[in-house]
């Protein structure tokens, strides 16, 4: 059982864990595929992008930007329609529209009563611009795959995260939706960790699922903050 009470740093994954990436996903998507008359339903757009994007991230670095044009032509491939660069470029510009979860801002606050915070995240420096001032916090650090050079699950973006804290491995608690790109490399590197569990049962998700266990499991990023707050007397 984690003593909540011990962490001084949170780090958090934060497109699907901080950010409701799926909806921007499938935001972006739905309507580009019913335009090439294609019919896909939301399940099925999820678990393809699971596959697709991981597989883009695997080969050399190229910016998130980059990485999300590849996956918009991987769906083209996919059903066989063809894309313009403009079309292939859509999915980085929606981040900007993306919204963090409902219990997202009022936990982080929560949280920040407590612990440092830092992001640790598969994303470009400019596209994290545009969603840092949506969290409602001034973050502590923030790691980003451009600043590593890879992208998660890769054991270098965690390394570059441990370097720049001031705070012993003991001290940090990384949180993140994805136990593919976050639990399983944290875990290695002897972080505890939480999963936050948003998936509670459906059958699809955009994040590829893999046999793994973090040390807490929550459902929200709210549940945590709660669970903090009592380790620290509030509450």
């Amino acid at each position: 059982m984690l003593n909540l009470s011990q962490f001084e740093y949170l780090s958090f994954d934060c497109y699907g864990t901080l950010i409701d990436w799926e909806t921007g996903i499938l935001g972006y998507l739905s309507p580009l595929l019913a335009s090439k008359g294609v019919r896909a339903s939301n399940d099925e757009i999820l678990n393809l992008y699971s596959e697709v994007e991981p597989r883009q991230q695997q080969r050399a670095y190229r910016t998130y930007r980059e990485i999300l044009a590849a996956v918009v032509r991987g769906f083209a491939a996919r059903f066989h329609f063809e894309v313009t660069n403009d079309e292939a470029a859509g999915l980085a510009h929606s981040i900007r529209d993306w919204q963090p979860f409902a219990d997202t801002v009022p936990a982080l606050r929560e949280l920040q009563r407590h612990c440092r915070l830092a992001v640790l995240s598969n994303i470009d420096d400019d596209l994290f611009a545009l969603t840092a001032p949506k969290l409602g916090v001034e973050l502590d650090l923030v790691v980003t795959a451009q600043q590593a050079g890879s992208y998660k699950p890769s054991l270098r973006n965690f390394g570059m995260l441990l370097e720049r804290l001031p705070a012993t491995t003991d001290k940090l608690l990384h949180v993140a939706e994805s136990l593919y790109h976050d639990v399983v490399p944290a875990s290695a590197l002897g972080i505890a960790t939480v999963w936050v569990n948003r998936r509670q049962g459906k059958p699809a998700a955009a994040t590829r699922l893999v046999a793994a266990e973090a040390d807490l499991e929550v459902a929200t990023v709210a549940a945590l903050a709660e669970m903090v707050a009592k380790a620290h007397g509030r509450g």
